[in-house]
């Protein structure tokens, strides 16, 4: 990442985009690591390294523009299942940039957040994610939502299990839970729902990411394998969103 300086709304037009059009929020599905590796003849890890550097780029981009928020799948909680030493890199890579970011993130006025379960992340893994969130709290520009050890359902049980605790305590009514209060419960409590998601490497299925949250988020789906995807792409998908009609169950799009 490089420190910006710039009018948001000027360079979405130097890019060919409507600023008015732009999503508040976009979520990506980053698949594709390892076929793509497997396609250049490398280990499934360097597709995973490869793909740190889209993040970079990405979240650069999503900066420059001025977008409110970027949530990354990074890390799903089946992922668990893969083979260890594949693991084990996934989680030295992520502590590495972790550390190898953070003044980046300073600089460009990024306030960084993290979504999932703790259980199972290693400590050294969970202290830099700690700083990195307490050192960024204060900060007014994108908000970078790393999706680490998450699954939707999960995080619904979750919710459900805290919402239960407080009827069982007295200090919320059954009648008195909505929707706003389910949301205020998720992990992603205080985010705006995502406008857009992304998934890379052609798979037509959401994965269980955000389920509660995609609810009216528009899907773009690319055959781009996530270590391929840059700027370029992102403006691919940016222009195809600018260019729905967003009736929300209604007969016309809200101005």
């Amino acid at each position: 990442m490089q420190s910006l300086s710039h009018n948001p709304r000027t360079y979405a037009v130097s890019v060919g985009l409507d600023p008015e059009r732009l999503p508040r929020h976009v979520a990506v599905i980053m698949d594709g690591n390892g076929r793509w590796a497997q396609r250049q003849g490398k280990e499934r890890a360097e597709g995973h390294a490869r793909g740190a550097r889209s993040v970079d780029e990405v979240t650069e981009e999503c900066c420059r523009l001025g977008l409110d928020q970027l949530t990354l799948y990074c890390l799903s909680s089946e992922n668990w299942k893969r083979p260890k030493p594949e693991i084990d890199f996934l989680m030295a890579l992520l502590k590495e940039y972790l550390l190898a970011e953070r003044q980046k993130i300073i600089d460009q006025n990024i306030r960084f957040a993290v979504i999932g379960r703790r259980t199972g992340l290693p400590d050294e893994v969970l202290a830099e994610i700690d700083e990195n969130e307490r050192i960024t709290r204060a900060n007014t520009g994108l908000r970078l939502c790393l999706a680490i050890n998450y699954g939707s359902r999960g995080e619904m049980v979750d919710a459900v299990r805290a919402l239960a605790q407080q009827v069982k305590s007295g200090a919320l009514d059954p009648d008195a839970i909505s929707e706003e209060t389910i949301s205020g419960a998720l992990y992603t409590a205080g985010m705006p729902d995502p406008d857009l998601l992304v998934r890379t490497a052609g798979e037509m299925r959401v994965s269980n990411y955000l389920l509660w949250q995609i609810s009216y988020a528009e899907l773009w789906v690319t055959q781009t394998f996530w270590p391929e995807f840059g700027a370029a792409q992102l403006h691919e998908a940016l222009r195809d969103y600018a260019a729905r009609e967003r009736r929300f169950g209604g007969l016309t799009a809200p101005r």
